[in-house]
């Protein structure tokens, strides 16, 4: 017998390339799994509880995979310096970017981060998302780099979403390390990284890999720590230049490279080869004015798998919304609709290393968002309008 059963759903399973689309389907869970999925009339035994849906569409939980929720203050100043001139490396240089972040994370306690978080968070599970990723990097220290950690793992133990937490204490060089930019990934790397594996505190590692933060042989260190304890690695990069991040990401096996805005085709290619995924970010184009787009037409001909995230944060994407991603994602980035949903379910999962959830599929986890919606499209198409009707996390 199932636990339970929704019925009179459409289904968007993303089994196979496409949607994987069911008319009048049914998804039955046991023990939290999805124990069966497909048409209703061949549903196979009775439930518990059974929900009539009333034809909403049912997808897998949508999937956050990129960003930093757990922070201090917010940096609404900068968006109106940015709008009377001044560039984002002239704020960086000045003190300000993500280093004004950092003193705000700095000073806040672990009480005050996760009451800010907490709102974060439930905006997007409103639109249906299960699982989100939340990376440190406003720390720039030992204990504010765990503090942001615990943060993120208490986000997980009090809200139904799943929580994947990202060291990313290589975010950029804090100001007592300036002009020691190698010193500080070194510390990185033989302090914090061991630390945070030793806490229990981190799922994965990231590094920011640009001409503004670090290069080749500073994510080098940190990328070959993670190893050492046993974590998996992403990358932030190619975001304002061809860093060659798309390569290096690609020769050191990471989960992801995130931006990509710049990246040439080799490295595209390489990183399809790798069995890596492009997380595209297309709220920080929308918001930094960015003119350069990534190469989706090298991707699709690398056979890349595209995801697509809100990169939530204070800086360059203060974006609660990845509906809203969905939206840009085609508008700007010319993504199609399967490729954008795709791009928040299956996809996501991949960039995250998560294999059990992103698809409708026995054996599972029961994570679904249910729409009142007419086609699939209608989640990439509305501006401003949430039609989620409900949220199942792990059956429940």
């Amino acid at each position: 017998m199932f636990d339970r059963v929704w019925r009179n759903a459409r289904l968007a399973t993303m089994q196979g390339e496409g949607l994987g689309l069911v008319e009048d389907g049914a998804v039955a869970a046991r023990d939290g799994r999805i124990a069966w999925v497909g048409p209703r009339a061949a549903l196979p035994g009775p439930a518990r509880e059974t929900v009539d849906c009333g034809g909403a569409w049912i997808l897998p939980g949508l999937i956050d995979c990129h960003t930093h929720l757990v922070f201090g203050g917010d940096r609404a100043d900068e968006f109106e310096r940015r709008l009377a001139g001044e560039d984002y490396a002239a704020i960086l240089k000045a003190g300000g970017g993500i280093l004004s972040t950092v003193r705000a994370t700095r000073a806040a306690e672990e009480e005050a981060l996760l009451a800010a978080a907490l709102p974060r968070a439930r905006a997007l599970m409103a639109e249906g998302v299960t699982t989100i990723e939340v990376k440190s990097g406003y720390g720039l220290e030992r204990e504010a780099e765990l503090r942001q950690l615990r943060v993120a793992r208490r986000l997980g133990a009090e809200l139904p979403l799943a929580v994947v937490a990202t060291l990313l204490a290589a975010h950029a060089v804090p100001p007592e390390y300036a002009g020691r930019r190698a010193d500080y990934a070194r510390l990185v790397a033989e302090e914090i990284v061991p630390a945070a594996a030793a806490a229990g505190l981190a799922d994965a590692v990231d590094v920011f890999h640009d001409p503004l933060a670090f290069d080749d042989a500073d994510a080098t260190l940190v990328l070959e720590a993670a190893r050492r304890h046993g974590l998996p690695a992403k990358l932030h990069g190619d975001q304002h230049a061809d860093a060659g991040s798309a390569a290096l990401g690609a020769h050191h096996g990471v989960l992801s490279v995130d931006h990509l805005e710049h990246a040439n085709p080799a490295g595209l290619a390489a990183m399809a080869a790798a069995g890596g995924v492009a997380v595209l970010l297309p709220g920080a184009t929308y918001f930094l004015r960015e003119t350069a787009r990534p190469d989706i037409a090298a991707m699709r001909a690398a056979g890349l798998r595209m995801a697509v995230a809100t990169d939530f944060n204070p800086g360059s994407s203060p974006a609660l919304s990845l509906l809203l991603m969905l939206n840009m994602a085609c508008t700007l980035y010319r993504l199609t609709v399967v490729e954008a949903l795709r791009g928040v379910t299956v996809n996501a999962a991949a960039a995250l290393g998560l294999s059990d959830r992103g698809r409708l599929e026995p054996g599972l986890r029961c994570d679904l968002a249910l729409y009142r919606i007419a086609r699939p499209a209608e989640l990439c198409y509305w501006i401003g309008h949430n039609p989620c009707i409900g949220r199942v996390v792990e059956g429940r």
